[in-house]
Order: C-alpha cells, then structure tokens, then sequence
C-alpha cells in the first residue's frame, strides 16, 4: 500500500530522528529540546500552522487537506517525555543524560507522529485537517490534561483525537486495541497513622503504629477480594511505609503509608475510595490509634468510543493484517485519558516485539516498528477525511 512504502522510504530518517530523541532524553515538561526540535521539522514539513507552548511545553502542528469542504478535523497525539531512569541499554545513542531515559518509547511516539506528519503535507491527500498533537509530560505530569485545559480541542475544532502506544510482548507490526475501558484510572492514596510512640520494650505504654499499620496493609486487601465484585478490576497496592523514627528501639509515633489505586470503572473507584476511608479510620480506631486517609485522584479511565475504535481497528488491518480487537485492558494508567472525556476517539497498542518491558532501564523502542505506527497515524486522517 502506498502509504507503507513511503514510510518505508523515509525509515532512514525518521530513525535518526528517533534515536536522536533516544539520545537527549527530557522529562516532564522540561522537554524543550525536544519540542523546539518537533517545532522545527514541522515547519520544514511545510505544516500550515505550528504552535508551541500549547499546555506548557506541547507543540500543534496544522494540516490542510486539499480542500476542507467536509470540515472534519481530526488530532493525532504523540507523547514527548522520557523517564527519571538510569539507562541500562549500552546502545550507541543510549542517553547522555545521567538519570533520564526513553524507558517508555516516546522517541518513537514522538518520531512516527513526525514521520505521518512529513508525509501528510506532502500528499495532502484527505479532506479536511489533521492536528498533529506533541504532547509533554504524560509520565505522572498530566500534560494530557494541562493541554486540554489551555484551549487545545477548541482553540482548532478537533473532532476527533487518536493516539498510539507501543507495547513488548506483541510483535512487530500487530496492532491490539478493545471498545470501552482499555487502560486504568490511576489515584494515590496517603493513609498517616498517630498512636502512641515509646520504648519498645514497653508497647503495653504505647499505641503501636507499626502494628495498626500493618493490620491496615492487610485489611485494604479485602476491598478486592471481598468488597468488589469479582468480575470487575481493581489494584490497591501500598508501596510505601515510612516512620517517625529510625531507631530499632523506638516505637514510633506516627507511620505513613503510601499506594496507588487503580480502577477501570467509575463506579468501582468511588466504592473503593469510600472503603479505604472506612477500613483504615477504623482499624486504627479499634486499636487505639487514628487514621487520616488523603486520596487523589489522578489519570482517569482511558475509554475506547465504539464508532471510533471500529475505524482504527480497519486502519490497523489495512496497515498490517494483524489486529487484536479484544486485547484484555491494562490496569497501567494514561493521560490520553483528558483528550478522550473531551472528544470521541481512540487509543491503540503497536507491537514492540520481544523486548524488555517499558519503564525497564535496559527497554528500547523498536525502530522496525515506525512504519507500521506512522502508516496508522497517516491512515486515520484519510480514512477519516477521505479525498474526493
């Protein structure tokens, strides 16, 4: 298909690109050398508009079609970041800075959105306009949603928005994707637990908060396996116990506990928000010590409209041949989730082959992938916004 052989064509470049990208790694939404990079391309691509600064440091870049008489407007998201991990790849591009890798693939998010981008302004050969989404901050920073909110989706009339993940495990070139809920709401709770510190050879004059707190730990369990219902998802992991006190001999007044909850239906979160207050404030209270529960919620549920899912499931099949269309959701957690409560859409995975897993410090993205990735973002726009 033409599409692909372009692609092909234009691998070279757009693995330089990429490994580029892999080599000055950027986190959060320090990411300006590599958004002034994506800025640059874009209008060397001969993009019609290109914006920086969009949710801090993300970048819009436009596409006119040959006419826009249909007016459909379609965006394309890729994520820019990189992770506070200490590569372990010992690639000749591996990272030059200490501390700060591309542990997740967003080089090549980033490259196979360029490389559609190339060739959309090249080709023109759809009806309407394509808003090549540059997206900072994913891992943790919610730039998904500082973009939203700075006007992204009204300030240009998207209808429609689509992103892309690549995935280990799945080879090269397959696409996975499921109608509804595909990746988890992500919250944090903090749970701080006072008793009564003192010596530790006398707990009998002391509210043990290690002991209060460990009964907590176990108790959250119960939430999964006794109070949701079986047939729905939950994760609730505490991750963190930290006390007052260093000693061996000291019981201490205060522990802290720390965890994350993850949830792929509203319901459920509110439900399991609720029983985290009750649980911890009252097992401590039946063992003589207080609790305070502070639950955030963050990334919210990532949701696959049907409509929309249906058209990148035939996009990926015209790609590759190779679709899962009822992949098993991840309890992973996605701010692409922002751009879909605003507009109906997608989110699809790519195959990243056998690899070690994202956020593992010896992961690399694979660049036989980028044609299959920058053929299905191309793909969606005309598919979309077919020319005629």
């Amino acid at each position: 298909m033409p599409v692909k052989n372009r692609f092909a064509e234009l691998l070279p470049e757009i693995t330089a690109w990429r490994r580029d990208f892999h080599e000055n790694p950027e986190l959060m939404f320090e990411v300006h050398r590599t958004a002034a990079r994506v800025a640059d391309l874009c209008r060397g691509f001969g993009c019609d508009e290109v914006v920086e600064g969009i949710g801090r440091t993300g970048v819009v870049a436009v596409i006119k079609g040959r006419t826009d008489t249909k007016g459909r407007v379609i965006g394309l998201r890729a994520d820019m970041d990189a992770l506070p991990i200490v590569e372990q790849t010992g690639l000749p591009y591996a990272s030059k800075t200490r501390g700060a890798m591309h542990a997740c693939g967003h080089d090549g998010h980033t490259s196979m959105l360029l490389g559609a981008a190339k060739y959309l302004a090249e080709t023109r050969n759809f009806d309407g306009t394509v808003i090549c989404i540059f997206q900072p901050a994913e891992e943790g920073g919610g730039g998904g949603k500082e973009m939203v909110d700075d006007g992204l989706m009204d300030r240009w009339g998207v209808q429609e928005v689509y992103g892309m993940h690549n995935m280990p495990g799945i080879p090269v070139g397959h696409f996975a994707i499921r109608e509804g809920s595909i990746m988890a709401a992500a919250d944090t709770i903090e749970i701080t637990v006072t008793g009564k510190g003192g010596h530790a050879a006398k707990p009998h004059d002391c509210v043990d908060t290690t002991v209060v707190a460990a009964h907590i730990i176990v108790a959250l369990q119960t939430i999964a396996s006794r109070n949701v219902d079986p047939l729905k998802q939950v994760v609730v992991s505490v991750c963190s116990v930290v006390t007052d006190s260093p000693a061996h001999n000291v019981i201490p007044q205060t522990v802290v506990l720390k965890g994350t909850v993850r949830t792929l239906d509203a319901a459920v979160q509110d439900q399991v928000e609720r029983r985290i207050h009750e649980i911890a404030q009252g097992t401590a209270l039946a063992l003589g010590a207080r609790a305070v529960v502070d639950y955030q919620r963050g990334y919210p549920v990532t949701v696959n409209a049907p409509e929309n899912t249906a058209y990148a499931v035939k996009v990926a099949q015209d790609v590759s041949g190779q679709v899962n269309a009822d992949t098993p959701p991840l309890m992973g957690a996605e701010d692409f989730s922002y751009m879909l409560n605003e507009r109906p859409g997608a989110y699809i995975f790519l195959g990243n082959g056998d690899t070690a897993m994202v956020h593992h410090p010896a992961y690399n993205f694979d660049d036989n992938a980028i044609p299959f990735g920058a053929s299905w973002y191309a793909g969606m726009a005309e598919a979309r916004m077919p020319a005629g």
